[in-house]
C-alpha cells in the first residue's frame, strides 16, 4: 500500500508555513525528503531567500542538490519552523523518532523551533507507542546504559549494520533500540531515560508537533 502520493501532496501544502527569509529546519526520511523537494521548487518560483538547517548527511546531499542554502544550528539563533517524519505518534500525540539515526540533532532542532510539523502516513499512529525507542548513546556508557534500562523494565539491542558491525550516528555514538512494551506514559519514560548517564538523547521527544500531517491512501491526507 503506497502513501507516495499523499505525501507529495501534503509536502506541497505544508509549504504555506515557510515565507521569504525563514530559517528551516529539515528533517530525514521519506516525507521530509518530499518536503525538501518542494522546497527548492517554491525557492526558485518565488525567489525566496531561505536557510536550511539538516539533521543528516542524508538530507543534507538532497537540499544541497535542490540549491538550498544551509548552515548549522549553531549558526543561528532561531528557525522559524522545523518539518520532520516520525516513527510513530502516539494518541497524546508524542512522537517517537531516531529510526534513522539522527534523533539528536532532530531533537536539537525540535527545541529551536517556533514550530514543528510532522509529516507521516496513517500507519505510523497508534493509541499507545508499541514500537522499540532509540536511545542514543555514548560508547563508553554502552553496558551500564543497558543494565539501567533493563532497571527501567526494558531490553535493549545495539543497533547493528547489515554485516554486523555496530551503527554509529554522525555525533559517534551509538543506538541501542529499547523494547518497554506498551508504553502508557511516554512523558515520564524518557525523563528517566535521559537522567541515565551517558544518554545523549531519548527517541521519544517531550516537544510536541505544532502541526500534524496524516498521509491516507488516494493521495489524500488529514491535518491534526
Amino acid at each position: 500500500m503506497s502513501y507516495d502520493s499523499a505525501i507529495a501532496a501534503l509536502s506541497i501544502d505544508a509549504l504555506k508555513f515557510v515565507k521569504d527569509k525563514s530559517v528551516v529546519g529539515l528533517g530525514s526520511g521519506r516525507a521530509a525528503t518530499a518536503l525538501v523537494n518542494s522546497l527548492a521548487s517554491l525557492i526558485k518560483i518565488k525567489k525566496y531567500k531561505i536557510l536550511g538547517i539538516p539533521t543528516s548527511l542524508q538530507i543534507k546531499l538532497i537540499a544541497e542538490q535542490g540549491g538550498i542554502p544551509l548552515v548549522e544550528a549553531d549558526q543561528v539563533d532561531h528557525i522559524d519552523v522545523v518539518f520532520d517524519g516520525a516513527d510513530q505518534i502516539d494518541g497524546q500525540k508524542f512522537v517517537i523518532k531516531g529510526g534513522g539515526g539522527a534523533l539528536l540533532r532532530e531533537n536539537i532542532l525540535f527545541s529551536l523551533a517556533k514550530k514543528v510539523v510532522v509529516m507521516a502516513d496513517k500507519t505510523k499512529f497508534v493509541k499507545n507507542f508499541n514500537r522499540t525507542v532509540p536511545v542514543e548513546v555514548h560508547p563508553l556508557a554502552r553496558n551500564s546504559v543497558t543494565k539501567s534500562i533493563q532497571k527501567l523494565g526494558g531490553t535493549s539491542i545495539l543497533r547493528s549494520l547489515d554485516r554486523g558491525y555496530p551503527f554509529f550516528t554522525e555525533n559517534g555514538n551509538i543506538i541501542l533500540d529499547c523494547d518497554f512494551g506498551i508504553i502508557k506514559n511516554p512523558k515520564i519514560l524518557t525523563q528517566k531515560i535521559k537522567q541515565i548517564s551517558g544518554v545523549m538523547e531519548s527517541g521519544i521527544f517531550l516537544r510536541k508537533p505544532d502541526v500534524i500531517y496524516k498521509a491516507k491512501t488516494g493521495g489524500k491526507y488529514e491535518i491534526l
